[in-house]
């Protein structure tokens, strides 16, 4: 663990340095950026004057009492005249603090911030070798610790070992992990895992080799020990881990699956076009610089349809159709390879910069792989989730600008602006530059900013330097600033096609006009999409009788598409459809994904005294099962306060 030579680090902080210009075994040390634009409020590190340039850990996971122990050290640089290092916490127990000489350290442990956690102050001590600082961290995960999600044996499919998975973004790392938690102080990372047996362990790394087999002895039952690496320097919040009792199903020759065992067959049915995707995103934006890309199905309290985790992207079980029209989440995933994890924002506020152009990739991904039908129908839902987000929030809402403003919270954020409206200004800008051109700037953008951290500015100028130049005509047609900075949409915007659902539009509209509805066969020949399209596009007041007929005529309530059934159940709960109750309550109790979980309260809780009584008694039986991002969206809705809690 020793830092690339000095002038080589410096080099880096101003025009990059390639690992081919080091010594075997040193490590790039990513830049930090210096601009206003690149400030991180949520973190408590003073990266300029001391920063984690790699974590090495070697913990234990202890099930029983919901935690992880063990040795956290870190490889740390800083200026010639800095003597402490500033790490993130949030309720982690430190046990003690050396130097990687075993000199013990003095630190302080900071007020705790509701927004953030609490400051680590660590006093720095001797270099461990040549131009290596370090130090060591004795300690545990704290009660609670807000990333990890630990599931008995009777949560998990098999029903008969427990199963935990983490969640890092956003700033939820630093519950298990004592290191600085912010996009921009990139790091490499390698960590050594011990589980009870017979449990497997996957992270975000690569692993090293099949897992060290300890008997039982001294009172410690039979443990496994597993050794991951993590070479590229990647934002922190996407160290990952998950462990159970697990499976892999081989999918190509660089990808695969795990799950437990009860699904690894459908989901590696679901997963076969994966290496196809791979394929398609390397022959627009270059090669796929990870090594492999295998993903993980994990139980359904994960909070999220998917986390872009390199070499391990966390999946929901929900995305299993059994005819894989869910699988946009696996391209969107992929498609982090790029941008996110390749390219990442530097602060929380340019919150596009990883899923706008994250969405646009995927539609090309989608494009390539699924056709430019499926393509069309995406661009046209990421369109109207736009429209009806500016309908809700305002076309002069600040919140609707891509780059969040310094008033605004950037971690309470509209998706449809996030994603839908960062993927729209990508279509604009390949509109209007045209396809071509734009893809070897993209591509460009990836290579010229590869391990490191970016603003929006970043891409503004790289525009402007490589597609722009002096066309001050170009300039004036792309609307730029108005576009990152700017509310609402800018006049400029590419259009979806309207063909993209004609059919599904006329029987919107017949609906409309006397409740004619599709035929059960026109509805089984329409996509996922297309399904999803006509639901959206459901009158908000529907009466009884509307909503039996529907059920009755299209089999909503047997829809295989869990973004489909959902539709059908938020329609029926706002409208106080009371037959639906049972299959709400079964839904609500076997799905954690946010995206579903939280609207259906909502919808209950929404309706007054009809529906707040049941959301009530199911949210009770319910929130145990949660992760405690969902729980966080759900509790303010149903006025939830935990016993210790909003005192």
């Amino acid at each position: 663990m020793r830092f690339p030579a000095l002038a080589c680090v410096a080099a880096l902080f101003v025009a990059g340095c390639s690992a081919d210009d080091l010594p075997e075994q040193e490590r790039v040390v990513a830049p930090i950026l210096t601009s206003e634009e690149a400030l991180d409020e949520f973190t408590f590190a003073q990266p300029l004057d001391a920063r984690v340039t790699h974590v090495a850990l070697d913990l234990a996971l202890d099930f029983e009492g919901q935690k992880v122990e063990g040795v956290a050290t870190l490889d740390i640089q800083k200026a010639e005249d800095a003597t402490e290092i500033v790490l993130d916490s949030n309720g982690l127990v430190i046990g003690g603090i050396t130097d990687g000489n075993g000199n013990e350290l003095t630190y302080e442990i900071g007020e705790n911030d509701p927004g953030k956690g609490e400051p680590i102050t660590v006093q720095l001590g001797e270099l461990t070798g040549p131009d290596l600082q370090q130090i060591v961290i004795s300690y545990a995960s704290g009660s609670g610790a807000e990333a990890l999600q630990w599931l008995e044996a009777e949560q998990t499919a098999g029903g008969k070992h427990p199963f935990v998975f983490s969640q890092g973004q956003a700033i939820l790392n630093r519950s298990w992990i004592p290191t600085q938690d912010s996009p921009g102080i990139r790091q490499t990372w390698e960590a050594k895992i011990t589980v009870p047996d017979p449990l497997t362990v996957v992270m975000s790394g690569i692993s090293r080799g099949d897992a060290e087999e300890l008997e039982a002895a001294d009172g410690q039952p039979a443990r496994r020990v597993y050794s991951f690496v993590m070479e590229n320097s990647i934002p922190p919040y996407l160290i990952a881990i998950a462990a159970g009792n697990l499976e892999f199903a081989e999918l190509g020759p660089r990808s695969g699956v795990w799950s437990e065992p009860e699904m690894i067959e459908e989901a590696a049915a679901e997963l076969v076009d994966t290496e196809a995707m791979i394929n398609a995103a390397e022959g627009i934006y270059g090669p796929y610089r990870w090594g492999r890309y295998d993903m993980i199905v994990l139980p359904p309290a994960f909070p999220y349809g998917g986390m872009e985790n390199p070499v391990m992207t966390f999946l929901t079980p929900t995305f299993i159709a059994g005819d894989r029209s869910n699988t946009g989440l696996i391209a969107h995933e992929l498609a982090h390879s790029w941008s996110g994890n390749l390219v990442t924002y530097a602060s929380w506020r340019d919150g596009w910069l990883n899923e706008g152009v994250t969405s646009y990739l995927t539609n090309r991904i989608s494009e390539e792989v699924f056709g430019e039908t499926r393509a069309m129908q995406e661009r046209a839902l990421e369109f109207a989730g736009v429209r009806e987000a500016l309908e809700a929030l305002g076309e002069d809402n600040p919140r609707t600008a891509l780059r969040t403003p310094p008033e605004l919270n950037p971690l309470e954020y509209s998706s449809a602006i996030v994603y839908d409206k960062g993927a729209l200004f990508l279509h604009t800008l390949e509109s209007i530059i045209g396809r071509e051109r734009f893809d070897e700037f993209m591509r460009g953008w990836f290579d010229r900013h590869a391990f490191e951290p970016a603003t929006s500015e970043m891409f503004i100028a790289d525009l402007r330097e490589h597609v722009i130049a002096d066309d001050a005509e170009l300039e004036e047609s792309l609307m730029l600033d108005a576009w990152v900075y700017g509310t609402g949409l800018p006049e400029n915007v590419v259009q979806p096609d309207r063909q993209a659902f004609a059919a599904v539009d006329d029987a919107v509209t017949a609906y409309a006009a006397d409740a004619t509805l599709p035929t059960a066969d026109a509805w089984a020949g329409w996509s996922a999409f297309e399904q999803r399209r006509f639901m959206e596009e459901l009158p908000d007041d529907m009466s009884d009788a509307q909503l039996a007929a529907l059920d009755e005529e299209l089999g909503l309530s047997e829809a295989g598409n869990n973004e489909v059934l959902f539709l059908w159940l938020e329609a029926a709960l706002r409208n106080e459809y009371r037959p639906v109750i049972p299959q709400a309550e079964e839904f609500l109790g076997r799905v954690g994904r946010n995206k579903f979980v939280e609207p259906l309260f909502k919808a209950l809780w929404d309706t007054g005294a009809w529906g707040q009584p049941i959301a009530t008694r199911i949210y009770d039986e319910t929130r145990g099962g949660y992760h405690s991002y969902t729980r966080g969206q759900v509790d303010p809705i149903v006025g939830f306060a935990a016993e210790g809690e909003g005192e």
